[in-house]
């Protein structure tokens, strides 16, 4: 075997190991919406979580693909290999949009959104960046995806949260907000560690190669960065919950490391491990503020998906010009505003045709007895409903 064959193998291999660790992040978006949400809409937003990304692995394999990257000449791995760590990168950014329109939105009209996010919205811009187009020309630089990927998805779920309006009971006519408890914590804190977990393979795995010195070296410092802005958004999250509230409040802690993931996810190649910490630090703030933010907007997102994904994004991609000297400040924007602009509007657009055709908020009763009984026919925790049998 030649050098160059070996190199092939090896960059190959890598790249689909890294695409199965992203794909096991559905797996951690699953577990983290499932323990925030109420304990009647667990099955359901199960369902939600494989269905979507069946529907976008199929979606994205019959057409987004083509229409976001045409047909590229690879020779430094498999063609296929490429499609299935491009296609497992387009369900995360849908699972943002599961979260924040969770326990109150009817689940066909969701799947129907997710069809024509992951076939055309999603490929459309990611066509302008990683598919060569004009933001790449510009000189946009977003090396995993805060933009392309994660605020791209809290476009979307804010467009959905706006149309569909807050859960009943949240907020009150004199302005009070109400808290709604997720129903299972250890399963949340379990999702958030996949997350993290997989979270290596979403960096590390668009550095695209690991052969050679220069490519494993770049791997291994995204290895310490991803970890380090992870660690110090959980730390600084949870100082912050401290000083307001005197509480280590755990769902704060666990969006504080997806909000430092996110924010390194911009350009974790570059900066120091030092760097790396700042902006996690940087990301544990914002997001707390931003959760409380939006709470008191009365924008109702049951797992701060908007906040840790929209608004870490944003902060991700503009600290990138701090360590990349080839990025500039007035690109970065350009990116985020043509981004967030046009998954918005879309977004909206296909929201507003859903909502005045088939509905995409269930009926009061069936949010009031919980989506899985209603959408599902299968309860999650059927023990600890009350036997209608004497």
């Amino acid at each position: 075997m030649t050098l160059q064959q070996l190199s092939y193998s090896l960059d190959t291999f890598y790249l689909l190991i890294s695409a199965v660790l992203v794909m096991w992040m559905a797996a951690g978006f699953s577990m983290l919406e499932a323990g925030l949400v109420r304990s009647k809409n667990t099955t359901e937003i199960l369902v939600k979580n494989i269905m979507l990304y069946a529907v976008a692995c199929t979606c994205y394999l019959l057409l987004g693909y083509q229409l976001m990257y045409g047909q590229p000449e690879l020779t430094d791995y498999a063609p296929a290999a490429d499609f299935f760590f491009q296609v497992v990168f387009v369900a995360t950014a849908m699972s943002i949009v599961s979260g924040a329109v969770a326990e109150r939105m009817k689940l066909n009209s969701f799947l129907l959104f997710c069809v024509v996010l992951t076939a055309v919205i999603y490929p459309v811009q990611g066509s302008w960046s990683w598919g060569g187009g004009f933001l790449k020309s510009a000189g946009f630089s977003d090396f995993a995806g805060s933009g392309i990927v994660h605020m791209a998805g809290a476009a979307a779920a804010l467009a959905g949260v706006l149309l569909l309006g807050p859960r009943r009971g949240k907020y009150g006519k004199d302005g009070q907000i109400y808290a709604i408890p997720g129903a299972n914590m250890p399963l949340a804190a379990l999702g958030t560690l996949i997350l993290w977990m997989g979270w290596f393979g979403f960096n590390g795995g668009s550095q695209l190669q690991l052969s050679g010195t220069e490519n494993a070296q770049i791997v291994a410092q995204i290895f310490v960065n991803t970890n380090a802005a992870a660690a110090c958004g959980a730390i600084t999250a949870f100082l912050v919950m401290r000083i307001l509230w005197r509480k280590a409040d755990l769902t704060m802690i666990l969006n504080g490391a997806l909000a430092g993931l996110v924010a390194i996810t911009a350009e974790p190649s570059e900066p120091s491990a030092q760097v790396a910490c700042l902006i996690g630090v940087g990301a544990g703030i914002l997001v707390v503020f931003s959760i409380l933010a939006l709470d008191r907007l009365r924008l109702d997102d049951p797992v701060g998906a908007i906040s840790v994904h929209g608004v870490a994004g944003l902060y991700g991609l503009l600290l990138v010009p701090l360590s990349s000297a080839d990025a500039t400040l007035s690109a970065q924007l350009l990116g985020a505003g043509a981004i967030f602009g046009w998954v918005f509007g879309a977004s909206l657009i296909v929201w507003l045709i859903l909502k005045l055709t088939f509905g995409i908020r269930v009926h009061a009763d069936e949010e009031y007895q919980g989506s899985d009984v209603s959408d599902c026919g299968v309860e999650a925790y059927p023990e600890f409903t009350p036997s209608k049998q004497n």
